[in-house]
């Protein structure tokens, strides 16, 4: 399969670096909160696409810049111009919308999101598409679709947030719209752990550093059965994780564990 490298790509709608393997993307329009445009949700949705190719990405940190995660779509750049569209328009931003969570989900890499301040409409959704999410304590995160007079049922939030929170607490967010605090998020199971405003980033960036080094294949092979199996019995999903668990242990990286154990030294897991 052809590899892409990813280190040097240049984003145009938000901040991107790597460094050690880890790609940090930051939304970057912090005098609005970081909202989004049709242009961001393509380019995010396309570079999560990339990123099940790049071999020297093996962790994505996704992020806000000022103080804010991600405030949504851009009323002006995004719901004025929707409120115009006929209905095959709509029909393709909202699937377009979709999309980047497939990319999301389908990309290998483990994605921690780092969440601070307001967080969202798009934005939660962004959190809630995420492997682990690290919150901020004045991190305030709201499924607000219904404050703009839409269904609950945007970009999986149906789907996905009752199996993170409980159906009686998605319900809740969903129908109402309400911010959900830092302190509930993390009760709740949302976010793994709270953290100072001044060190949520840190702390998501070291998280994906010790991801990063980890053996990056069986990461990218837990991340597919973790939803893969949402759709599956026991015994299917027994055998699916037999025949899974049994690739992995084809792999370099599952060698190179033994010989390190009996060594008494550290493993270097190469991804392979």
């Amino acid at each position: 399969m052809h590899r892409t490298q990813l280190a040097g790509y240049r984003a145009e709608h938000f901040l991107y670096e790597a460094d050690v393997g880890v790609a940090t993307i930051t939304l970057n329009r912090p005098e609005r909160k970081n909202p989004l445009t049709f242009d961001s949700y393509a380019e995010l949705r396309d570079l999560f696409r990339a990123l099940a190719y790049a071999d020297d990405v093996k962790a994505v940190v996704l992020t806000g810049a000022g103080g804010n995660f991600c405030s949504g779509g851009d009323v002006h750049e995004i719901i004025g111009p929707l409120t115009q569209l006929d209905m095959p328009g709509l029909l393709a931003f909202t699937r377009m919308t979709g999309d980047l969570v497939k990319a999301m989900l389908g990309c290998p890499q483990p994605i921690v999101a780092a969440v601070d301040g307001v967080c969202a409409g798009a934005g939660a959704i962004l959190a809630m598409a995420s492997d682990v999410r690290l919150a901020s304590t004045r991190a305030r995160t709201a499924f607000l679709f219904t404050k703009v007079g839409l269904a609950g049922c945007d970009m999986g939030a149906c789907a996905i947030l009752p199996r993170l929170i409980g159906q009686g607490r998605a319900a809740e967010l969903l129908y109402t719209g309400r911010a959900m605090s830092a302190e509930e998020g993390e009760r709740w199971g949302f976010y793994n752990r709270l953290c100072a405003p001044d060190e949520v980033r840190g702390e998501a960036q070291g998280l994906a550093r010790g991801l990063a080094e980890g053996p990056t294949f069986a990461h990218g092979m837990t991340k597919k059965m973790l939803q893969q199996e949402w759709t599956m019995g026991l015994a299917e999903a027994l055998e699916a994780e037999a025949q899974a668990q049994a690739i992995c242990m084809a792999t370099g990286d599952f060698r190179r564990a033994y010989d390190a154990f009996v060594a008494k030294t550290t493993p270097r897991f190469e991804g392979d």
